[in-house]
């Protein structure tokens, strides 16, 4: 029976099974696992597309319609965030409830939560939690709905609350909208009130103060990665459809509230009394209207300013940047991060929000394609940045690639058991090395961009790991440093010996692409001639042709040169001998046999070691980054002028290169995830035990849970993403195997990388 498949080891107890439900409970786990009732499963059930395992059971298939899919991310953000025992769940428990007629009916808890290790019986039940499908997505901008306009949906809950006599909390969402109420059956003697809430406490809610406010980091709580991006995300839209700002307006908006969060918690680490919070009072008001506390606003107002002046030296800030949100907007935004700890929150799942917040609201106009989080993720794995190296990107744009250097640091840190370690003790771990990534930031990664939005974008997106802005500016990095006048440039100059040409131990970068944004003008000579006067050896920006027997032929200087040719030129040039490259480039310029693409193509060869190529299919960037193209992934190492010299005297060194054609990214043209499959069309299932914490009498438990799962289909996975089931092959490991089998024909293999 698929309940009764679902173990649970706990520190000083033998292995035990979780009851069922009931009769009822067994006969439906005995149906959802295809075996007639009483006899023991011969395994799961192959499942259908439209299928999945339900996470409360752990192996029990169930259909993900839309509604399922709302109630299955709830389910795991209640063990995740809440520390929640699964066992203690129970889905479409049924409730008897009485209408305002007074006829009795059943209604079904969407997930109900009982006493811990009690029966599933409606005197044991302590929360209710109500899921409904998430409102399709339309053209026009929705306005979120606050408490103010919430009452359908909270007399929903509490109607369900109240046939419980000890059902304390409930929650509502369809995945858009979100609320928390609790129960009060003091503040009246003649019936039970319901009143908003900023969250639910942990666990049992032993020692919980429902009535307190967000001012106590004592019952602040690290976020589940769902739940935090759900909340950056309400936060944005709130902005978006309740205040009328666009999208990007709204981005930076939000922003300036999360980073005065972030202020706030550093002031209370300090020994300071917290400033971000909403007292009780607020939020009982705010369940009557929007209009927001005041107070609450003037003390965001009050953070914000306080955080442009520590950033002022950053220039992070201008006069521009003003908070115009209404006090309502304020007092929202406070209410749905003022119960979380950002700083102890895993550095992955904060990376993971700012990103998707970023990408659904910023874009380029120059040709940027902002480059997918896998692709970015696979790059800097195979270059493996170390501590004290160099990084720098000279297109930062939101700045993915030093975020994911920064994630990548962080887990060489982590213990080699990582997988191993509950969701909550990574966090912890994570969040204690900090201090040791923001030491690196300062040091060592560096990003330059010429949209300011951009760049901006970028330190913000370092600040949220590291607590610092890290070092972009805004410049031509094609001109840099010889040229240019735009605001970063005279920053940039103060760390020419760190990325001044010839300095940078690792270059990753996406340029932009196009002819139809060429590049012309007096940067160009800046590619042709050197800093003296004299003519570079060896160049691009030329026009180039084909003698009578097809050699390449150097043409006059070219009027213009599309970027992305330049950039390949500059990233060489940017590199110390012997430093590593990955670049994103179009498949034509890798491909075409025009002249100009082969100019690009013998530069190459002339400067550097080519490491590996990697071939990406459409559907990345097509989901991605919302654009139909083709694209290869690009590995170098710039060689040293004696392995130049060598080449002239003995002619080309012939080596193994690594090339890969990634076929699958876990997700088809549409976005919909794609799983493996057998020889016969079936998924291929995992068993796996996934360990969390689970709180016990205000007490944090560690538990080991065993779940099945289909195995995401995805080349590109990340070794620090990929579970211990999962054997497929993937373009990283690949890579590793290919490093051990051709090391000693390779001749620009490194010590570090047989580590």
């Amino acid at each position: 029976m698929a309940e009764e498949q679902l173990g649970f080891d706990m520190p000083g107890e033998g292995p035990r099974k979780p009851e069922a439900a009931g009769k009822a409970g067994k006969r439906d786990a005995d149906a959802a696992s295809g075996q007639p009732a009483g006899e023991a499963p011969a395994g799961p059930r192959k499942l259908a597309d439209d299928e999945v395992f339900d996470y409360i059971t752990g192996d029990k298939v169930v259909k993900l319609t839309e509604a399922e899919k709302v109630r299955q991310r709830i389910a795991r953000s209640l063990v995740h965030q809440y520390g929640i025992d699964p066992h203690d769940m129970e889905a479409d428990f049924p409730i008897p409830v009485v209408n305002d007629a007074g006829r009795k009916s059943r209604r079904r808890a969407s997930i109900a939560i009982f006493e811990h290790n009690e029966r599933h019986e409606l005197a044991n039940l302590r929360r209710v939690v109500v899921t409904k499908p998430r409102p399709k997505d339309s053209r026009t901008v929705s306005k979120i709905r606050t408490y103010a306009h919430a009452k359908a949906q909270i007399d929903e809950v509490a109607q369900l609350m109240q046939a419980a006599p000890d059902c304390r909390y409930g929650m509502w969402t369809d995945d858009k909208d979100l609320y928390f109420i609790r129960r009060d059956d003091e503040s009246s003697l003649f019936e039970t009130k319901y009143r908003p809430m900023l969250n639910w406490p942990r666990g049992d809610a032993t020692s919980f103060d429902a009535q307190g406010d967000a001012s106590s980091l004592a019952i602040m709580r690290r976020a589940d990665e769902s739940m935090l991006r759900f909340a950056f995300r309400r936060c944005h839209n709130y902005i978006h459809g309740n205040e009328g700002l666009p999208k990007d307006a709204a981005f930076w908006q939000f922003l300036y509230v999360l980073f005065a969060k972030l202020h706030d918690e550093r002031l209370v680490r300090e020994g300071a009394d917290p400033l971000f919070r909403v007292d009780s009072d607020d939020l009982a008001a705010a369940a009557e209207d929007e209009a927001g506390s005041p107070e609450v606003a003037g003390r965001i107002r009050k953070l914000f300013a306080e955080v442009k002046d520590f950033y002022a030296d950053q220039q992070l800030f201008d006069d521009y940047d003003r908070l115009t949100l209404t006090d309502g907007a304020l007092t929202f935004i406070t209410k749905q991060l003022a119960t979380y700890r950002m700083h102890d929150t895993s550095l992955d799942a904060l990376g993971t929000a700012y990103q998707e917040l970023v990408g659904d609201n910023l874009r380029g106009d120059r040709g940027q394609y902002f480059t997918p989080s896998r692709a970015v993720r696979l790059m800097v794995e195979m270059l493996d940045p170390r501590e004290g190296q160099i990084v720098l990107d000279p297109c930062c744009g939101t700045g993915g690639f030093l975020r994911e250097t920064l994630l990548h640091l962080l887990h060489q840190w982590m213990p080699e058991d990582e997988q191993d370690l509950s969701v909550q003790e990574r966090a912890r771990q994570e969040t204690a090395k900090r201090q040791r990534l923001a030491e690196y930031a300062r040091d060592c990664l560096f990003g330059t961009d010429f949209d300011p939005f951009l760049t901006r974008a970028a330190a913000f997106g370092v600040m949220m790991l590291t607590d610092i802005a890290g070092n972009t500016f805004q410049l031509d990095s094609l001109g840099f440093p010889r040229m240019g006048s735009l605001p970063g440039v005279r920053r940039a100059k103060q760390y020419l010996d760190r990325i001044g040409p010839g300095k940078v131990d690792i270059l990753l970068t996406n340029p932009p692409f196009g002819s139809d944004i060429p590049v012309t003008g007096p940067v160009l000579d800046l590619f042709r001639m050197e800093e003296n006067g004299a003519e570079k050896e060896r160049s691009i920006a030329y026009g180039w042709s084909r003698d009578v027997d097809g050699r390449l032929k150097r043409g006059k200087p070219a009027v213009s040169v599309a970027p992305e040719r330049l950039f390949v030129q500059k990233a060489v040039e940017w590199v110390k001998p012997g430093g590593r490259i990955g670049i994103v480039l179009p498949n034509g310029i890798l491909s075409n046999p025009g002249p100009d693409d082969e100019a690009v193509r013998q530069y190459i060869l002339d400067e550097c070691w080519v490491m590996a190529s990697v071939e990406l299919p459409v559907e990345i960037f097509v989901v991605g980054a919302g654009v139909n193209i083709l694209t290869t992934l690009l590995f170098l190492q710039k060689k040293t002028d004696q392995e130049k010299d060598e080449e002239r005297m003995h002619g080309p060194l012939d080596h193994p290169v690594f090339m890969a054609v990634a076929e699958k990214v876990g997700h088809d043209r549409r976005g919909k995830a794609l799983f493996v499959r057998d020889a016969r069309g079936d998924y291929v299932i995992a068993e796996y035990e996934e360990k969390d914490e689970i709180v016990v009498k205000n007490v944090a438990i560690e538990r080991s849970i065993k779940r099945r799962t289909r195995i995401l289909d995805d080349d590109l996975m990340a070794e620090r993403e990929r579970p211990k089931y999962h054997d497929r092959p993937s373009v990283i490991r690949e890579y590793r195997k290919f490093l051990k089998q051709y090391g000693d024909q390779l001749p620009w293999k490194r010590p570090e990388d047989d580590a």
